[in-house]
């Protein structure tokens, strides 16, 4: 019986197995840092996320420092071995400062000072951005030029004038400062709510409207059933940018809801919190307890309560808002 025998493989055909088992190595290993079109690399990924991390922690480290910082007692804040974490939670420094800027109420009207307008704005800045979007007039060009040159023109310049105007419609120191101008398309950063709406309405397919008012629609019936609907992304970009703004605005509600120079019942969280050294110095000395003198941790305290009804906001429509800027091109304020 004849046995058989395997020809080993010569030095050459050795040496280009080994050739191209490292050239498959090295393509494996170009493919996993550098990436392919359907992949990224690794060297992408890491700088890409390094990145993210970088600017993340930039904007983390002040919210991460106010919530540690608002949990400590004074002990803590003296002791230099307590960095982070407090030796423990006192939950007495949000009482005090939910007390010195009367916090529910401060609340409630914030909601109101900053959502009536923001309801109004919705209203008027939609519709005048689907007319400047849908109907063709003369002048069209030189209003969306004077719409946008009011949005650039500073604020300052017009404040006396504007004051002046409210005095004499007698809206003063009341909310009605905010309603009557976002009513008419002229509230707070109203020109670029009526860029946003006018830009997405141009969007929407002409045929659609052209078969509403074949079905017999009017103007309002189409702008309702037809344009309105599809709009929802514009409106959610709109309501969040409007809300947050007025919420922030303290120069404006000082000026004109809160009063100058004769003070009304409205405030805002902000306001309260811009006075916050003053509203504390009054509660410590009527608290029936007995406060004890202002420090970091209260002051971080109230700043944390001030921002905290937005911060909720933001994480509760989070998807909405990214899906909605996304949708409308607007890249950041």
């Amino acid at each position: 019986m004849q046995r058989s025998t395997t020809v080993p493989p010569s030095a050459e055909t050795r040496a280009e197995t080994a050739a191209v088992t490292r050239r498959i190595n090295r393509d494996r290993i170009r493919k996993l840092l550098l990436g392919t079109r359907d992949r990224n690399g690794m060297i992408k990924l890491i700088a890409i996320y390094g990145l993210l991390i970088c600017i993340g922690f930039i904007y983390l480290y002040p919210i991460l420092y106010m919530i540690s910082a608002s949990f400590m007692t004074l002990d803590d804040l003296l002791d230099s071995s307590i960095q982070w974490i407090p030796s423990s939670f006192n939950l007495d420094n949000y009482r005090q400062a939910g007390a010195s800027m009367n916090y529910g109420n401060s609340l409630l009207q914030s909601f109101l000072i900053a959502g009536l307008p923001t309801l109004c704005n919705l209203v008027a800045c939609s519709l005048t951005g689907y007319g400047l979007a849908r109907y063709k007039f003369r002048g069209k060009g030189i209003i969306i030029g004077l719409i946008i040159l009011t949005f650039v023109l500073p604020r300052q310049i017009t404040m006396i004038p504007t004051y002046s105007m409210y005095a004499n419609l007698g809206i003063l120191n009341s909310v009605w400062a905010f309603i009557v101008p976002a009513i008419v398309a002229q509230g707070l950063n109203a020109p670029i709510f009526i860029m946003i709406f006018w830009q997405f309405f141009r969007n929407v397919p002409q045929a659609l409207v052209e078969a509403a008012k074949i079905d017999g629609a009017g103007h309002f019936k189409s702008f309702f059933s037809i344009s309105l609907p599809t709009a929802a992304p514009a409106f959610i970009t709109v309501a969040l940018f409007s809300f947050v703004w007025y919420w922030n605005e303290f120069y404006l509600t000082q000026l004109f809801v809160h009063g100058v120079l004769v003070e009304s019942s409205l405030t805002t969280l902000i306001i309260q919190l811009q006075n916050f050294n003053t509203n504390y110095s009054s509660y410590a000395q009527t608290a029936a307890s007995g406060a004890t003198n202002l420090n970091e941790s209260i002051k971080m305290a109230g700043t944390l309560i001030a921002v905290l009804p937005l911060m909720i906001l933001y994480f509760v429509l989070q998807r909405h808002f990214v899906e909605s800027i996304d949708r409308t091109g607007i890249t950041g304020e």
